[in-house]
């Protein structure tokens, strides 16, 4: 630092910051702790204000300002967020992600809320040997759990998730791991809490895995809410027609053996086609996407 008057009789010295270290400070290349010093000088010193204004490139000055207030303006990560970041998840992917409704805590509170009521009702009322209510409702959440991920309608970052540097298809997977995750989950600790129905309260998995397949599948022909509702739809249709030529003592037909050979059959055709049709899922984005490359900002 340096002093512009030296007053006799222990008078009070008034320091600033050199030349040279604005200059450095100016180009990023001053180190601590004299950048500590000139940070906390600068605060305080309009003269050296007007220094280190006049040692500096306008143009890189300005860029900081802006980077400085997109830092600034920037949200922050919520805890989803800051955990897929934390576990080796690109910063873009893990706002993507985060962002998906389905995991925020008012749709997850919703899951814990239904599931406990459904087996606190399964094992009130044993009227058979398998918990139906239970079965029939448990497939059902990871398709309105996937629907609800992805599409213009309902998808809060489907603008972010056209621009960002992911192909269609696996932003679709990555979102539907991370739903089929979090509900299966679920699924599972309300399954552990049927101890009395023992096997027969694994009956929902296969179901789910083919409901959300098919709703994946048709998703490319239909749109990502029209085709979740169809197959949704059909399963408690399915499930109807079954309740309506089954007596009331005998297991459902989509939960028997051949019911759930059933089941994994369609999920593994679903998947085959999903497969197959996955470049739709990025055709879906072109207009978006030729709209933003004629019109830039």
């Amino acid at each position: 630092m340096s002093g512009d008057s030296d007053l006799s009789g222990g008078s009070r010295r008034a320091w600033h910051v050199p030349e040279e270290d604005l200059r450095a400070y100016a180009q990023g290349e001053l180190a601590p702790p004299h950048m500590w010093s000139a940070d906390t000088h600068l605060a305080a010193c309009p003269r050296c204000r007007e220094t280190l204004a006049a040692l500096s490139d306008p143009v890189a000055l300005d860029a900081g300002w802006e980077r400085l207030d997109a830092e600034l303006d920037a949200p922050r990560p919520g805890p989803v967020e800051w955990l897929l970041v934390r576990l080796g998840v690109a910063d873009h992917t893990a706002r993507l992600l985060a962002a998906a409704p389905v995991l925020r805590r008012s749709w997850l509170g919703s899951i814990v809320a239904l599931l406990g009521m459904t087996v606190v009702a399964a094992n009130e009322v044993r009227a058979g040997a398998t918990p139906i209510l239970f079965l029939a409702l448990a497939p059902l959440l990871p398709l309105a759990g996937v629907a609800l991920s992805y599409g213009p309608a309902i998808d809060p970052t489907y603008e972010m998730a056209v621009v960002s540097p992911l192909h269609g298809f696996r932003l679709l997977m990555i979102r539907t791991v991370s739903v089929l995750t979090v509900c299966l989950g679920f699924n599972g600790l309300a399954t552990v809490a049927l101890p009395s129905y023992g096997l027969h309260a694994l009956a929902w998995l296969l179901p789910a895995l083919a409901l959300t397949a098919t709703g994946l599948a048709l998703s490319s022909r239909f749109g990502p809410v029209l085709a979740p509702s169809l197959v949704g739809g059909g399963w408690i249709a399915l499930l109807a027609v079954a309740r309506a030529t089954t007596e009331s003592d005998t297991t459902l037909a989509p939960f028997t053996a051949a019911g759930q050979g059933v089941s994994g059959a369609v999920a593994a055709l679903a998947a085959g086609l999903l497969y197959l049709v996955r470049d739709r899922f990025d055709a879906s984005c072109l207009p978006l996407t030729d709209f933003t490359d004629r019109n830039p900002a």
